[in-house]
């Protein structure tokens, strides 16, 4: 009895990876269903800290798993591992701690080949098939990539996305969300103390308009009081001027019925008794209120201005993501290196001018045709006639190769790792030199020609320009070989290549050939499609050796021009960046090392001279 861990639900159960294939989108959409039919859980459903314990899949062996074997998908203890390793059958099986062991397949039947398994992705249909399908007339003569591998691909891509998630994009995301409730609380604090400030101006205008109606009102009073006094003047006068028209008719009564002689000699001698004429009054004048001129917008001034500057928001701070080439935690070195790479590419920019460095001379070689820099200041040169050289900084050689035939490309380069992989074009196959020196053939290209190779610092993968008498194109391979991708044409059918002797590949993930044959630098995408295509300056371009830098930028020589010529990541022309006045005769090579110096060599001289043009 093989023994699974608790993790699984049967041997079909594929933990810890997402299955949202993007490369293809249209490649994976039948095996999706398959796989949708297979899974009964998810690493993706399982909270991130969740405690499992995983027991050794040996029969009776309850230890805990800790490694796992890729050949017999077998996981195991730290015992059984040693055992397994020292049995000859199975001493060079791939043991590899557990977290990053190859998934297995889950078990789907072909629907046409019902006794056969799905095992293999057509390359061409983009379908996966089972084995027996190869010889069918729909997929007679394609390209066929064992599905496992192609799998395994899409497990470690999607451990590390799953990863950069969790230990990036989540946290960060999280801490915005503290950064936007922290401005939830001042923004309200700020429109609070604004609401208050509003209520204040009010409160100052209603006393101010208190006050002005408390001296309108006593105005008004005054104006009353005045009034009314002259009227109660008026009116004492009219009562006072009545009581002297009684008083004569009393006179004058007293003349009509004399009571004695004295009476009625006064009234005989006496004149007419005088009626005074009424006294002229006049009318009061009252005031007339004439209402305030005013709107809201008057009032509105009265209570301050509420304004919203017209200042652009400022974006809040997102901090970059730290990129690792492989799913292991990086070490403190390798994070300070991650930091100042990306702290130099911020920083640097084109020098106004282009300084010489140094020089190198290179041993046993008669010119220096291609340039592949090592680790540790170690440097791989090749000249025309197949030497390929091995030289440390000093000029010390190392290590030589002899190649053959005519070797007027850019046909080796050094892995991530340190190990070279050069071409064999006679022989057709691609051959790699480990860092113990030991050379083994790697790839054979069938009847292709291998002409250039370029090894990606992305993700590892191969970028291989090839070509026949009838055809040329790229093809991309894995770490381990396998063919993943062919570039050949545009989208309207046409060649893209007639002879990619040089290869290399932008920050970007563009694919750059320097190909002379059809005077051009042909730029594709890592999908392969058709970005551009730069023909020089003049009237005629003939690139040799080709790079990019840390910015993007694009370096090729022109044979014909003696020049450099530099190029931004879109394929416009910036400038020429050496020329015959600063020495350059006969350019043919081209690299940037990682102190973003520009390395040059060239025909007729073993001498390799280095220039500083970023600052």
């Amino acid at each position: 009895m093989v023994r699974n861990s608790i993790l699984h639900s049967g041997p079909t159960l594929l933990p810890g990876v997402n299955f949202e294939f993007t490369l293809p989108e249209d490649a994976y959409k039948k095996f999706l269903a398959f796989l949708a039919n297979k899974m009964a859980l998810s690493e993706s459903q399982i909270p991130p800290d969740a405690q499992h314990y995983l027991v050794c899949g040996t029969e009776d062996c309850e230890k805990n798993c800790q490694f796992y074997c890729n050949d017999c998908h077998l996981p195991m203890c730290e015992q059984c591992r040693d055992e397994h390793q020292k049995n000859k059958k199975t001493k060079n099986h791939e043991v590899v701690p557990y977290k990053q062991r190859k998934r297995p397949l889950p078990v789907v039947k072909c629907k046409i080949h019902p006794t056969k398994e799905i095992d293999l992705l057509c390359r061409e249909c983009q379908i996966p098939i089972c084995s027996k399908c190869t010889g069918s007339k729909e997929h007679r003569g394609h390209l066929f990539t064992n599905l496992e591998i192609v799998f395994d691909e899409k497990v470690s891509i999607y451990n590390e996305e799953i990863a950069n998630i969790r230990s990036y994009f989540d946290p960060t995301s999280q801490n915005l969300k503290k950064e936007i409730a922290g401005d939830v609380t001042e923004i309200k604090k700020i429109m609070a103390g604004i609401r208050t400030s509003i209520k204040a101006e009010a409160e100052s205008v209603k006393k101010l308009v208190d006050a002005v109606t408390l001296d309108k009102m006593e105005q008004v009073n005054k104006i009353e009081q005045s009034l009314l006094q002259t009227l109660n003047r008026q009116n004492q006068e009219i009562d006072d001027y009545i009581n002297s028209l009684n008083d004569l008719i009393k006179t004058y009564y007293g003349y009509l019925s004399p009571s004695n002689i004295e009476q009625l000699t006064f009234a005989l001698k006496s004149e007419s008794l005088i009626i005074r004429p009424i006294q002229q009054t006049s009318k009061p004048v009252p005031p007339v209120f004439t209402a305030g001129q005013y709107s809201k917008e008057d009032v509105a001034k009265l209570l301050g201005r509420i304004t919203v500057p017209n200042t652009k928001p400022e974006n809040r701070k997102i901090k970059p993501i730290e990129t690792a080439s492989t799913q292991t935690k990086p070490t403190g070195k390798q994070r300070k290196q991650d930091r100042e790479k990306s702290d130099v590419k911020q920083t640097l920019s084109l020098s106004s001018s282009v300084t010489k460095v140094r020089e190198y001379t290179v041993p046993n070689v008669d010119d220096v045709f291609h340039i592949s820099l090592g680790k540790s200041g170690r440097l791989w040169v090749s000249d025309m006639v197949g030497n390929l050289v091995q030289t440390d900084l000093q000029g010390n050689q190392l290590q030589k190769i002899q190649t053959s035939g005519i070797k007027d490309e850019g046909y080796h380069t050094v892995t991530p790792n340190g190990g070279l992989i050069y071409t064999d074009t006679k022989n057709k196959v691609i051959n790699r030199i480990t860092p113990d020196n030991t050379i083994t053939e790697f790839i054979k290209t069938g009847d292709l020609e291998p002409l250039s190779i370029n090894s990606s610092h992305i993700n590892g993968d191969l970028l291989v320009g090839m070509q026949t008498d009838k055809e040329a194109k790229v093809t991309r391979y894995n770490k381990t070989g396998t063919e993943i991708q062919n570039i050949q044409r545009d989208n309207k059918g046409q060649e893209l290549y007639s002879g990619p002797h040089y290869i290399t590949e932008n920050i970007n993930g563009d694919v750059c050939v320097s190909d002379y044959t059809k005077h051009a630098v042909v730029v594709v995408d890592n999908s392969g499609q058709h970005r551009f295509s730069y023909t020089g300056q003049g009237s005629r371009f003939n690139p040799y050796g080709i790079c990019t830098d840390v910015l993007g930028h694009i370096l090729v020589c022109d044979t014909f021009s003696a020049t450099v010529h530099l190029l931004d990541q879109d394929g416009q022309f910036l400038s020429l960046l050496l020329t015959p006045q600063q020495g350059i005769k006969y350019p043919r090579s081209v690299c940037v090392d990682n102190e973003n110096n520009l390395w040059v060599g060239q025909r007729f001289t073993n001498t390799v001279t280095v220039y500083k043009y970023l600052q």
